[in-house]
């Protein structure tokens, strides 16, 4: 195995706390003389139209500093959080233009095929990276993303793609599937033959988690609006999917919900008494009645959830080798058409994740 791939768990264990500041504190900068990559870029903040502000232009090549090393990005997998940054949130005006991205498998210098874990930041020994301070990632600060011909990443961020995967669908890993399972494994800390309802099928997460809640023997509610979405859904396993709003045959053990505003309600009333919602997003709107009186009355747990640690995404990349769990590409598309890609994921319209082949 590349050195650089097994670097990390020497991070973990305090050995490389220097080279851990150091990664965190420098930047990728320009290569000399002037070689250029393709690269989807937030150029300008656009709230009311976020794809105005996209360009797909050529940028400089990446040239790593002490600690980090470049990707040849073989396949790079779009989230929301590139449409919020497009949007100007986690982004300001001073901080454009920059790479999009967050999630990417690719080649290193050597041949080794990797991962890209996108959470950076100096975390203490021991600490959660996604409880760090100066908790970010890539796309965010001034470093540049992942949706480029290749990128820049610390070394220790690099993990082994798992073998039985595509590019393709190794690059809906860092952020979509590693969301899922730490809101399913850690903060709801769900166990074989507890139930979930995900509400909102068809997005990356809420279809992660469908995929890895069966996988661990977890009974799976879902909701969507789209009748073809909830009969997709039945089809990859889940034992139930309802429209918005829909009473259940049962109460939940926990509920994941990243849409918001428009299913926090229905979240609460599906839980059982002592049950738990996690919230990872807030696509609706960050704003509804909090309803108080049913969270202590039920004495119900409410959990925030980001992303997730190393160790995480190495459980998680485990896991998917001992399953045969494979992420659900819904649409690839040519890094030249970003455009078109970013549309189909703002209109909603797809069943898992798209990508950009570079």
């Amino acid at each position: 195995m590349h050195s650089s791939v097994r670097d990390r768990e020497g991070h973990r264990t305090g050995t490389l706390a220097t080279a851990d500041a150091a990664g965190s504190r420098r930047r990728p900068h320009s290569a000399p003389g002037g070689s250029k990559v393709l690269a989807a870029v937030c150029a300008r903040i656009s709230p009311g139209d976020p794809l105005a502000g996209l360009d797909v232009t050529d940028v400089p090549e990446p040239s790593p500093p002490a600690g980090w090393e470049v990707v040849e990005v073989r396949a790079a997998a779009l989230n929301h959080h590139d449409l919020f940054s497009l949007r100007g949130i986690g982004v300001s005006e001073n901080g454009v233009p920059v790479v999009l991205g967050t999630d990417a498998a690719g080649v290193t210098a050597d041949g080794t095929e990797v991962v890209i874990y996108a959470v950076l930041g100096n975390p203490a020994p021991g600490e959660d990276e996604t409880l760090a301070a100066d908790f970010h990632v890539l796309s965010e600060r001034g470093v540049p993303g992942t949706l480029a011909q290749r990128v820049a990443a610390p070394s220790r961020n690099l993990v082994p793609k798992p073998a039985a995967l595509s590019f393709a669908e190794a690059a809906c890993l860092p952020t979509a599937y590693l969301t899922a399972y730490r809101m399913l494994f850690n903060r709801a800390a769900l166990r074989p033959g507890q139930s979930v309802l995900i509400q909102g099928a068809g997005g990356g997460v809420s279809t992660a988690a469908l995929l890895l809640g069966r996988a661990a023997g977890l009974v799976v509610y879902v909701t969507s609006r789209s009748e073809e979405k909830r009969a997709r859904a039945l089809e990859l396993g889940a034992a139930g999917a309802f429209a918005p709003g829909s009473r259940l045959p049962t109460r939940v053990d926990a509920v994941l919900d990243s849409v918001g505003k428009a299913t926090w309600d229905h979240s609460l009333k599906s839980l059982r008494t002592g049950g738990t919602v996690v919230v990872a997003g807030a696509t609706s709107g960050p704003d509804p009645s909090a309803d108080l009186a049913r969270i202590f009355w039920r004495q119900l747990a409410v959990l925030g959830s980001s992303m997730g640690t190393f160790a995480e995404f190495q459980e998680m990349c485990a896991f998917l080798e001992q399953t045969g769990v494979k992420p659900l590409v819904d649409s690839e598309f040519p890094l030249a058409d970003a455009h078109a890609a970013f549309r189909h994921l703002e209109e909603g319209a797809g069943f898992g994740k798209v990508v950009l082949l570079p």
